[in-house]
């Protein structure tokens, strides 16, 4: 017999009704779809008596730390100690979450990325949800907890930043069912946008600006591309997480159809690749490990960036090509 959403959903349900003591994370780096759903998740289960912790590879993102609970999060490589479940959010296999011993534990796997291993004792993984704030909220609702101020404002984060600010090709009527919820609740969508858009330092102007200046067209002006290295950060004071969204500005371009943005960082390479309407650039990511989104995916590359960005590039070319065909 086929699997219906609601029995993945329900073993979820199941699984943390039935459990006291949880540690939930997500992805390293994490986005604001990852800390988001993390911590809406996570004051859903203590609104229930559970004991939760959220520990996070990297620090969440400066903008998220304007949040009171976003203090809460443990920066951390490792998981230790007597638990009943972690729940990993937004990551398709254990690895992704940086975070070492999380496979001595129960493991509740939710997620919404193409390539998702289904590593979890409970397995919930719906392709279909355009963030995993999505999801999140389906559990809380599932739970019977009600949606404070304070979890709805978190759903919202989530779903706001993964659907680019609602421009991305998988917005279903479920995502604006749940902004509707989440408004009634009481949170402000102005506000927050303001919050999670409108922080960043005067030095970010300055990186915009470098990296605009630099940037290289493709594929007959079709594919833009950026790229970063620490002495560019340096120059603008500006800090890794101060790039969020900068990959978003050449698809303002009516002709550009996608968007690439290396970057050699801390002896890094990582790629963000962002695409309009029907461009795979998932695919794309794919190809070089790395996974994501239809219009939203990214990868890594080992060094020398030169062997591998001519080749990069040419495949972000064919997806814009294979794209504008369908």
């Amino acid at each position: 017999m086929p699997t219906t959403p609601e029995q993945p959903l329900q073993r979820v349900l199941d699984a943390l009704r039935t459990r006291d003591r949880f540690v939930v994370v997500s992805h390293a780096r994490p986005d604001g779809d990852a800390s988001g759903s993390q911590l809406a998740l996570a004051l859903a289960l203590r609104h229930l008596g559970k004991h939760v912790r959220m520990v996070s590879r990297d620090r969440p993102q400066a903008w998220l730390l304007s949040f009171a609970e976003a203090a809460d999060v443990e920066v951390a490589d490792r998981v230790e100690g007597e638990l009943d479940a972690v729940v990993v959010l937004e990551c398709g296999s254990l690895e992704r979450t940086g975070i070492a011993g999380l496979e001595r534990y129960f493991v509740i796997n939710v997620d919404h990325h193409r390539g998702n291993t289904l590593y979890g004792a409970v397995n919930w993984f719906d392709e279909t949800a355009a963030a995993c704030g999505e999801m999140v909220h389906d559990i809380i609702a599932g739970l019977g907890v009600p949606l404070t101020p304070a979890i709805a404002t978190f759903l919202y984060v989530a779903i706001l930043t993964d659907t680019g600010s609602f421009r991305h090709a998988n917005i279903t009527a479920r995502t604006f069912d749940i902004c509707r919820r989440i408004a009634g609740a009481g949170v402000s969508p102005a506000a927050v946008a303001a919050r999670v858009y409108q922080q960043a330092p005067v030095g970010t102007l300055r990186l915009t600006g470098e990296l605009l200046r630099g940037m290289e067209l493709a594929g007959a002006g079709r594919v833009a591309v950026l790229h970063v290295d620490d002495g560019l950060l340096h120059a603008t004071g500006c800090a890794p997480e101060d790039l969020d969204g900068m990959i978003n500005l050449p698809l303002q371009a009516r002709d550009v159809r996608a968007a690439v943005l290396f970057k050699e960082l801390g002896g890094e390479i990582r790629v963000s690749l962002r695409s309009k309407e029907a461009i795979d650039v998932r695919a794309v990511a794919a190809a070089y490990g790395g996974g994501g989104h239809r219009n939203a995916a990214g990868c890594e590359l080992p060094p020398p960036l030169e062997r591998a960005r001519p080749g990069l590039v040419a495949d972000v070319v064919a997806a814009v090509d294979a794209g504008t065909r369908d």
